[in-house]
Order: structure tokens, then sequence, then C-alpha cells
């Protein structure tokens, strides 16, 4: 499944350069949901809540109130997962919480587990120069992804993978980390970062790896009903 990414900060739609040079801005919130009306689920992560600079909570609110959405951000503890299903996510993102002391945090991965249920969890699983970020991947921790995906299986149903060294940059992402990943675990998982070309997309449906793209739509690298046309054909 291919699903169309929104990124929000102060109140705007951006897409950014490794998560921290602003490239570009996208139309409205609103706006971007109709365009992206073809496809049943789409991606929204509130980067200031990522980064612990405020939230966007009543456009998220908003959004996963009129499709169906799987939301990331800020998502630190059991009460902010629960707050974003009931503001209607069909699926939670959690990142940086994910993780504590140079582990997998799964003490409160199974409480989020129990709270929410484990089909409503994601982990994100982003990777820069061969390790785990967090914190709006300005920090990382000791820890591969590959090494640590099949530890997860217990708390979620799936893993967002964004490789980090080429988010926003399109270049191309690195197919053999998905490959390695696809691997390692029976979890869904979501590929991001770099996604530039439908060679790329073909590349990962083909191996039964999610597409989550961001900077190749809003550039017009990649069209939308193209993207749709091939969505469908997965289905």
């Amino acid at each position: 499944m291919i699903f169309p990414c929104i990124d929000l900060m102060d109140g705007k739609v951006v897409q950014l350069v490794q998560g921290r040079e602003k490239a570009l801005e996208g139309d409205a919130p609103l706006a971007m949901l109709e365009r992206f009306a073809a496809f049943p689920e789409i991606q929204v992560i509130d980067l200031d809540a990522a980064i612990g600079n405020g939230a966007n909570d009543a456009i998220v609110r908003l959004l996963a109130g009129r499709a169906r959405c799987r939301v990331g951000g800020g998502v630190r503890g059991v009460e902010r997962a629960q707050a974003l299903v009931e503001q209607g996510a069909h699926r939670v993102i959690v990142g940086t919480a994910a993780f504590a002391g140079g582990a997998v945090n799964t003490a409160l991965l199974q409480m989020m587990a129990d709270a929410v249920g484990r089909d409503k969890l994601i982990v994100a699983l982003d990777s820069k120069g061969g390790q785990i970020v967090v914190k709006g991947w300005r920090e990382a921790v000791p820890l591969r992804a590959e090494d640590v995906v099949r530890d997860l299986e217990p708390y979620c149903s799936g893993v967002l993978c964004t490789y980090v060294d080429k988010e926003g940059m399109l270049e191309g992402t690195d197919l053999g980390w998905f490959r390695r990943l696809r691997d390692a675990t029976s979890l869904e998982i979501t590929a991001a970062g770099g996604i530039t070309t439908y060679e790329d997309v073909d590349a990962l449906l083909d191996i039964g790896v999610h597409a989550a793209l961001g900077m190749a739509i809003y550039t017009g690298r990649l069209s939308l009903d193209e993207l749709a046309r091939r969505n469908a054909a997965e289905s």
C-alpha cells in the first residue's frame, strides 16, 4: 500500500530535509487531504509534537475525523496514544518513547498495547548512519533497526522505517536495508525516506513493504493519479 504523508509544523503542511531544514510548504491541511482522497489511508505526523515544540492537536483531530489516518508525533506515553485514538486516529505511531536506556522500552510498549490494542500500534524505527534515531531524529540510540525489529513483534502490528540519510533529498532510498528488515520480521513494514521513483515504489511493494511518500509527491516527481493506480492494483 502507498501512504501519502501530511507532516505538520506551526499549523502548516511542510516537507523537511532530514528532519531539519524546511524545504517547502504544501496546501492547507484539508486541501492536502482532498488531494489525497483516492488513497484509503493517510500518514499524519505532528513534527512539533515530535520535537517537543507544542502540538497541532486541532488539525490532527480534524484530519483524523475526515479520513483514515495513522498518526504520530509526540506519543511519549499511554495518555497521548489514547488521546489520538479518541481523536479518530486509526493507528498510532510511537517513536522516541519506544526506546529507553539504549534498549527497547518493552514496559511502556506493553502498556500502550494494552491501552489501545496491539493492532493499533506502529513503532517508528528511523535510521541514520546505521543507528536508530529519536527525538525528531536529533539523537541516536546505539541500536540497529534490523537487530531489534523482531523484539517489537509482541507489542505492535507494524513498523515505520525511515531511511533518514536520504529523507527529503530525492536521491533514492536504500532498498537493501528494507530487504533486510523484511527478512527479519513478520510485522507489517512501511518504508519512508528518499523514495523518489516509481521503480523505488514498485521494488518496495514487490517485497511486501508499504511506501510512505512525501517529498516526491509534493514536488510533483511522482503523480498522485499514477500512485493511486498502483495502489489500487495492490489491493
